[in-house]
């Protein structure tokens, strides 16, 4: 009974700040930023130590403007998300959009009909990875991992699957994408797979941002499993409040590539885009929690 009252009144909450125009939830992430940043002070040290390792061949006075301009676009990904809630399928594709769906177009006219994407927690996910209409005929499937908090996680299934995308349970990847590609549904399943693997996943190591880094292998194993081509979403931030992705093959036969060659694909395409511009990527992730000899 309380988790429905519970999340009641967070959807009002989040409805009410929704209804803003743009301009105005920029001017409240302003006021965010100065809260999150400056008073609770969240997961500052977890930052400073992420950028510090990452980066070192910056000076303290440089990590601190990385760090400043971190927090800001945070803010801003807090409010654009919240702006789910109400906004239209077109505005929301003119603010965030793929520079070349053909890709997929071409690659299904060859057959295929299931393809995995590889994103990063860069600029806004959660923009791009919410709408079923970015490819033609294409229905868009989220692996996601549960919220402990009820509340939360049905909200964020309501905002991410708005536009007609579908969700898939984490335990239930493997099963549900075999039955896409049995029944030849024309899908494509989205992987934020830059998350820290469970310590009984660490499995595949690689240098990234000058640090030993695990690095998730199921988007792997199960593209070669299946043979299904994988696809990295290489994120920008054009300016605030818009953002775009272009599409680039990491392989279209996965069987054909060696073991962990897709992983290291993958771990070198998201530094690529990280290093482009550091400020847009999640920060205060604990992503080196684990060190190399905890996998022995």
């Amino acid at each position: 009974m309380w988790s429905k009252v519970e999340y009641a009144l967070l959807y009002a909450w989040v409805k009410v700040h929704a209804l803003l125009p743009m301009r105005v939830l920029y001017g409240l992430a302003d006021v965010l930023y100065l809260l999150i940043y400056k008073v609770a002070r969240y997961r500052v040290k977890v930052v400073r130590r992420n950028l510090a390792a990452s980066f070192p061949d910056k000076d303290q006075r440089e990590l601190r403007q990385l760090e400043h301009r971190f927090y800001h676009h945070f803010a801003d990904y807090v409010v654009e998300t919240l702006k789910l809630m109400h906004i239209s399928l077109a505005e929301l594709q003119r603010r965030a959009y793929v520079k070349n769906p053909e890709l997929v177009d071409r690659l299904m006219e060859k057959g295929h009909t299931c393809f995995i994407l590889l994103m990063g927690h860069y600029g806004n996910w959660e923009w791009f990875s919410g709408s079923s209409s970015r490819f033609e005929d294409s229905r868009i499937y989220q692996i996601y991992r549960p919220l402990n908090n009820r509340a939360f996680d049905r909200l964020f299934i309501r905002l991410r699957t708005k536009f007609g995308s579908f969700g898939i349970k984490k335990q239930d990847t493997i099963r549900d994408i075999l039955r896409l590609k049995q029944e030849k549904i024309r899908s494509v399943v989205i992987f934020l797979a830059d998350q820290t693997p469970s310590k009984a996943n660490l499995h595949y190591w690689t240098e990234f941002l000058h640090q030993d880094t695990p690095i998730l292998t199921g988007p792997e194993r199960i593209a070669r499993k299946l043979d299904l081509p994988v696809i990295f979403l290489d994120t920008r931030k054009e300016r605030r409040g818009y953002y775009s992705v272009e599409l680039q093959l990491v392989t279209e036969y996965p069987r054909e590539t060696a073991e962990n060659e897709i992983t290291e694909r993958y771990a070198r395409l998201l530094e690529r885009m990280i290093l482009r511009d550091p400020a847009y990527w999640l920060w205060t992730h604990k992503r080196w929690k684990y060190k190399h000899e905890e996998k022995k």
